[in-house]
């Protein structure tokens, strides 16, 4: 069941206006301000995400809870994942959502993921695990609106103890984005997760995939390099670049100004993209 939203659209739009960046929503419970505390799991979440979106929703291009800080919180958690998503489609209605839960499962089981995704939480693109295969994937690639995002170069520091490894004389990362580029972006909906901590093997995916979307976590609090990430990483228009960051936002006040100077540090990193591109 679609909702009528497309992914690669919305993205697109928001790259015309010059907007790069996304805002992760990794709202853990423990570091939300007790300014923004409510009487319940569910509500206090939900509160803090809606001041965040409110405070920041015309300066990016995509907001990405991850669903580890709303599952580990049972049904209230599960809830205020979805209650948040509908609250960036009704109120930002240009901004894309993605959802990171790095799903990856064999076919059977991904039709489910993919339903719970894009059907329950009405995402508009979810991160996904390549190391089922292409045939695996295929309940998330055959959704022609919806984004599928695939894990590629992780951000963190042992991220190259599998994704480093040679295979037929190149790592195994550079098979990966080889492997979304030519199979299985056949509806044009595929992007790949390349870490801003290594921008050298960002620019060597960038080479490999075209004009294809990248994801890229790992500016702000794991402290990637945001010059050379826009300049490895911008595809052959100038666009092509969803920079995530999320600690360094969210949390960057834990009193009751939490939501302006939310939006100044994104306002900051925001120009900081700008005069870098």
């Amino acid at each position: 069941m679609s909702n009528g939203r497309n992914f690669r659209e919305l993205l697109e739009g928001k790259w015309d206006e010059g907007k790069f960046l996304c805002v992760g929503l990794d709202s853990d419970i423990t570091k939300i301000p007790k300014a923004a505390e409510k009487e319940d799991t569910r509500t206090t979440i939900v509160g803090f995400n809606r001041a965040i979106v409110d405070a920041t929703k015309d300066i990016v291009c995509a907001y990405k809870p991850n669903s580890a800080f709303y599952e580990s919180h049972g049904d209230q958690g599960i809830a205020a994942l979805r209650e948040t998503i509908m609250y960036i489609i009704e109120n930002a209605p240009g901004v894309a959502v993605i959802l990171d839960a790095k799903r990856g499962d064999i076919e059977n089981t991904n039709e489910q993921y993919a339903r719970a995704a894009f059907e329950y939480l009405q995402a508009d693109a979810v991160t996904v695990q390549p190391y089922a295969g292409g045939e695996a994937l295929q309940p998330f690639l055959k959704r022609s609106d919806k984004g599928v995002i695939v894990w590629c170069r992780a951000s963190n520091n042992g991220a190259g103890e599998f994704q480093d490894l040679l295979v037929d004389g190149q790592p195994l990362y550079k098979h990966v984005a080889q492997r979304v580029a030519t199979t299985w972006d056949k509806n044009g909906n595929c992007a790949v997760v390349v870490g801003g901590t290594y921008p050298k093997e960002l620019g060597e995916v960038r080479a490999i995939i075209g004009d294809m979307p990248i994801l890229v976590p790992g500016i702000g609090t794991q402290a990637g390099s945001l010059e050379k990430t826009i300049k490895n990483g911008l595809d052959s228009r100038k666009k092509g670049l969803i920079v995530n960051a999320a600690r360094s936002i969210i949390f960057a006040s834990r009193e009751a100004d939490f939501a302006e100077v939310a939006r100044a540090k994104t306002q900051e990193l925001h120009d900081a993209i700008t005069k870098a591109l």
